[in-house]
């Protein structure tokens, strides 16, 4: 007869292994295994129920969205919450994804759409010095503290809301599971429940999950797929701005972005984040190029900056904020082979400022540009702007939705454009300052 081996398993994360150990190899956490007895499964044929209703899509019920008046939120979410949609929020602690619950609430309740709030994480007093401070003084809000999953589930079918916010999945639990609040379990379990709830009576449900160190939302992955939209609340706590991402959205474009202004009144929406980003930048600096990225369908103006100092140790030191550390090292390696600069005796430090993210290809040609101007300590003009890709062999090429970018450059005042070669037949503006180069060669010989 086999002997029987005991086996461990997480009380945090579910993890099961062979043996027992004091740091879970799981989710690392410490003391958290316990004996654990699998249950052994038996399979039956399920038995044949009644059919389910069918329904014809020529004639479909059309839901209904709530514009929340917030523009860039309406924007990221593809025109304002779809009715019955289940939205997952999340963000680093601090961030403001309560603050921007709040403010939706705050809307919502004033074009007389029923909103509830379930709180597990603040007080109402708390959550009432959060509303008088972004300006909710509308009594139609329905505040609970309730965690527990049954209760949230039977004041959702009571009071019957168009919208309710969760905050946060992570601190609601079900009684149905022995796991602690914000493990794997009680996390699928309640987001599970609350989906069934808000399809079953067309509630939109908006619920709030923290970030991992990862900086992915904390429980099973298996939460972004039941979810129908999953926004991502973005910005150091350091900076007065927040960007708001769509990754997945069933009812609208994904990577769509809402930049915000936090300010004592709440996130305010910036409609025109270019001159934000431009605002201070200095005139005449060595190291700063301007260049057009793409978030989303909106085109945005932003300074990248490079600076190049002698190593002072063996080896150099390479940092890109903002950019991709590898497209970084492979850009340096086409400036050594393609343009003959020794850029092994310089530590290369590269910035996107404000804090955004751009890891695009079109990207390139303008780091290209801010290393050499840094290098070679050649300013260029300020109203120039640098946009392409750039391959290993040095040729430039031309980038997705490049008219969009020109418009864009063009708006904001820059007539001074350098882009691929490639791109000149799909530019119907044809200025004289316009300057279209095959090669990364050329770019160092223009007259900018």
């Amino acid at each position: 007869m086999a002997k029987h081996k005991e086996q461990y398993k997480c009380t945090v994360c579910d993890g099961v292994t062979a043996k027992w150990q004091g740091q879970c190899p799981h989710c690392e956490g410490w003391n958290t295994l316990e004996v654990y007895e699998p249950v052994e499964v038996s399979f039956k044929r399920v038995k044949p129920g009644s059919p389910p209703p069918f329904y014809s899509l020529s004639n479909p019920e059309q839901p209904s969205r709530y514009t929340s008046g917030i523009g860039e939120f309406d924007r990221v979410v593809g025109g304002g919450l779809m009715e019955g949609s289940i939205v997952l929020l999340g963000g680093d602690p601090g961030v403001g994804k309560s603050t921007l619950a709040l403010q939706l609430c705050k809307e919502y309740v004033e074009k007389k759409i029923k909103v509830c709030y379930f709180s597990g994480e603040e007080s109402v007093g708390q959550l009432a010095l959060r509303a008088k401070r972004i300006g909710l003084q509308n009594n139609e809000l329905k505040i609970s503290n309730e965690i527990e999953l049954s209760r949230i589930l039977a004041g959702l079918e009571s009071e019957k809301p168009q919208i309710a916010v969760i905050d946060s999945i992570q601190t609601s639990y079900s009684p149905n599971s022995d796991s602690l609040p914000g493990s794997v379990n009680q996390v699928r379990e309640c987001a599970s429940e609350l989906m069934a709830c808000g399809k079953k009576e067309n509630i939109t449900i908006i619920l709030i999950g923290h970030i991992t160190k990862g900086g992915i939302i904390a429980g099973p992955k298996l939460l972004e797929h039941i979810v129908d939209t999953v926004l991502y609340l973005e910005g150091d706590k350091q900076h007065y701005f927040r960007i708001l991402r769509s990754v997945k959205n069933r009812f609208g474009a994904t990577h769509e972005i809402g930049i915000f202004e936090m300010k004592q009144e709440g996130l305010i929406g910036i409609t025109n984040p270019g001159d934000m980003f431009l605002s201070e930048r200095k005139k005449g600096a060595k190291g700063s190029v301007v260049t057009c990225g793409m978030e989303g369908s909106r085109p945005l103006l932003v300074e990248i900056q490079a600076l190049a100092a002698q190593a002072a140790y063996g080896t150099p030191q390479r940092h890109a904020s903002g950019l991709d550390p590898k497209r970084l090292q492979l850009l340096l390696a086409i400036i050594e082979k393609q343009l003959d600069i020794s850029v092994s005796q310089y530590d290369i430090f590269v910035n996107v400022v404000g804090g955004l993210t751009l890891k695009e290809p079109a990207m390139d040609l303008p780091v290209i540009a801010a290393i050499y101007s840094s290098v070679k300590n050649i300013p260029l003009s300020d109203n120039t702007v640098i946009i392409g890709e750039v391959g290993l062999t040095g040729e430039t090429r031309s980038v997705l939705r490049i008219e969009q970018r020109v418009k864009e450059a063009l708006r904001m005042g820059f007539d001074h454009l350098i882009l691929p070669a490639s791109a000149k037949k799909k530019i119907d503006d044809k200025k004289d300052t316009f300057k279209y180069i095959k090669d990364i060669a050329e770019l160092t010989g223009q007259q900018v």
